[in-house]
């Protein structure tokens, strides 16, 4: 084969109800010495925290001409083994156990295969030129007959043989990866369910389902669901242009309440509740276009417009980057206003979404005390290892990002005179400096490169300092200004919401066990912040058993604010206090008004102009 690297990985499921994958990694020659080190990733590009997937490696064995080779553990994430010949191909074979159940895992049970290279293969770092793994690589899927892969590399052929680790009957699937980083981008799913294919301006799609328990949408949800792709589809199409890229994958994942999903150069990873494709269930159904849309878009904002130190990520180690807010936070505002714009989304669910982030932006403080670049820079320590105490002191880069990108555009927007918005920018900086674009200037972005571009817009000579102040500043955005220029305002609670302004407010996050309500964390301003704590159950109010949390809520809101006895149980011990509360805050977070001209051309169709 030309330009084959001589690496081949074979991965067999045909025991996948053992949960455990077979793997197998055949190295050629040459070699350039009798030692060959091998490391496991440490992380998945994407999702920025230290995972140690060869948690999940076990009954490792190597042979060189069916003789086995002595080998060791080096470190926490690599192998050395010992040749005994220089000039013949090693087999390295062992299992990885695939319980993990998320887009960015390998998992496998009697039913499917997920299968995420990083959580699977090793790579070898030392005995064979580096050169190699930039090279052809070939990924072998030896699976039952009756199961369907789906992913984005490139199959060479399928045969009906026996496995090359396993011997078991069933079908090999061949494939092509083209070097390291699509290698380990290519995730698999394999199981009985169609591959059910679709195209959009001459690119095929395919969409691949798989749940956890066994459950299949209906038809119709199907139907509907695949025309909010196209819709959305054509909408990136209109803004990004269509590339030459090849088939795209979406695999959705249905469980019974998990939520996520994982971007890759020509396939997603999205995970939701099952509710979300019954019939009845809007909200959820809403959420699952606003995912697919996130990562569908991601195509072009991280997996090709990378941060420069992403180009060729380090998997052994953290690779930080200030740049997060951009690639996510952006993602995020866009992907959404292309589900209004495409009609995948009425404006009513546009603002129905929006009220629900600024309700959760104005419900916390952490932007007093972190700024976007530090949230982005701080991912590996933060994102993942939220605590009760989180939002007093951090921020979500996701959200915060989305609503900072919505004051920055609608002022682009204003100074351009509805020339340019922040869409326009993105589509730059791609042409410019995105792998996959025929006329880029370099490969990779730092912030100097977003705010050269931006200010080099019409409009835009003078948002420099706004971009500074927006990412690098420990402040809150002024979203109500930005909403003026489309003729909308924010406005508190008014006497139609279900849960009017309570007197008597705790300002607390509940949750409900069967044990009663306990406390998760404090709202803004709480005035319980420095008594109750996180894990503490409030088991009365005046005496009155409050053993849910909506009939806590309908007490409170009922009753005067002046010396309220709560009893609570803290650490195992029962307290009373007697606390004089406060009136819930009136916060501006609800959008109101019609919008204005601009308004409606801002959340219109791009695909007729």
């Amino acid at each position: 084969m030309q330009g084959y690297s001589g690496l081949t990985f074979h991965i067999d499921s045909t025991e996948s109800q053992s949960r455990y994958l077979s793997v197998a990694i055949e190295i050629e020659p040459p070699f350039t010495s009798k030692v060959i080190e091998l490391n496991f990733p440490r992380w998945v590009p994407g999702s920025y925290f230290i995972r140690e997937p060869i948690q999940y490696m076990t009954e490792v064995s190597v042979f060189q001409k069916n003789k086995p080779l002595n080998w060791k553990r080096k470190g926490i994430d690599s192998l050395r083994v010992n040749l005994d010949m220089k000039d013949e191909k090693i087999v390295l074979q062992y299992k990885i156990l695939g319980y993990e159940l998320s887009c960015r895992s390998t998992h496998i049970d009697a039913s499917h295969l997920h299968m995420m290279p990083p959580f699977t293969f090793l790579l070898p770092s030392k005995g064979i030129d580096q050169n190699r793994l930039d090279m052809k690589h070939v990924i072998c899927l030896h699976c039952r007959s009756d199961w369907i892969p789906a992913t984005q590399y490139e199959l060479i052929e399928s045969k009906k043989i026996n496995g090359f680790i396993s011997s078991n009957a069933g079908t090999t699937h061949k494939y092509n990866a083209n070097n390291r980083d699509e290698l380990l981008d290519g995730i698999v799913e394999v199981n009985a369910n169609e591959n059910i294919s679709f195209s959009v301006d001459n690119r095929e799609h395919i969409l691949k389902f798989w749940d956890s328990g066994g459950f299949y949408p209906s038809e119709n949800m199907i139907s509907r669901f695949i025309e909010d792709m196209k819709k959305i589809i054509a909408e990136h199409h209109a803004l990004f242009g269509v590339h030459d890229w090849g088939t795209y994958t979406t695999v959705i994942h249905l469980t019974e309440k998990s939520r996520g999903g994982l971007e890759h150069l020509n396939s997603q990873t999205s995970m939701m509740p099952r509710n979300c494709l019954i019939d009845g269930h809007e909200d959820e159904y809403k959420d699952l276009v606003s995912l697919f849309s996130h990562e569908y878009l991601h195509q072009w904002n991280v997996k090709r417009l990378r941060p420069s130190n992403f180009i060729n990520y380090d998997l052994q180690k953290e690779v930080h980057t200030d740049l997060l807010w951009w690639f996510e936070g952006c993602t995020s505002w866009l992907g959404d206003m292309l589900c209004v714009r495409s009609g995948a989304w009425t404006e009513k669910d546009w603002r129905k979404d929006f009220d629900r982030k600024l309700k959760r932006h104005t419900s916390r403080n952490g932007m007093l005390y972190e700024s976007l670049a530090e949230a982005s820079h701080d991912a590996w320590i933060h994102l993942y290892r939220s605590n009760a105490f989180s939002r007093e002191r951090q921020i979500s880069y996701y959200l915060e990002a989305e609503l900072a990108i919505f004051c920055l555009d609608s002022e682009l927007r204003k100074r351009s005179k509805g020339l340019h918005g922040i869409c326009d920018l993105m589509v730059t900086l791609c042409e410019k400096f995105a792998i996959g674009y025929p006329n880029t200037q370099k490969i990779g972005i730092k912030y100097s490169d977003i705010r050269r571009e931006l200010v080099s817009m019409k409009g835009g000579r003078n948002l420099g300092k706004m971009l500074d102040s927006l990412m690098f500043e420990r402040k809150l955005p002024n979203i109500s200004n930005s909403l003026k220029y489309y003729g909308l305002e924010l406005v508190g609670k008014t006497n139609g919401d279900d849960e009017p302004e309570s007197e008597a407010w705790l300002g607390l996050n509940l949750t409900q066990k069967p044990a009663g309500v306990y406390v998760t964390s404090h709202l803004d301003a709480s005035p319980l912040r420095n008594i109750l704590m996180p894990g503490d159950e409030i088991i009365a109010v005046d005496n009155i058993r409050t053993n849910n949390i909506s009939k806590l809520k309908n007490i409170t809101k009922k009753m005067s604010p002046d010396n309220v006895k709560i009893t609570y149980n803290h650490e195992g011990i029962v307290n009373d206090l007697i606390i004089n509360l406060i009136p819930e805050p009136a916060i501006k977070n609800k959008i109101s008004g019609k919008g204005n001209a601009k308004w409606r051309d801002y959340i219109s169709t791009r695909q007729s102009k």
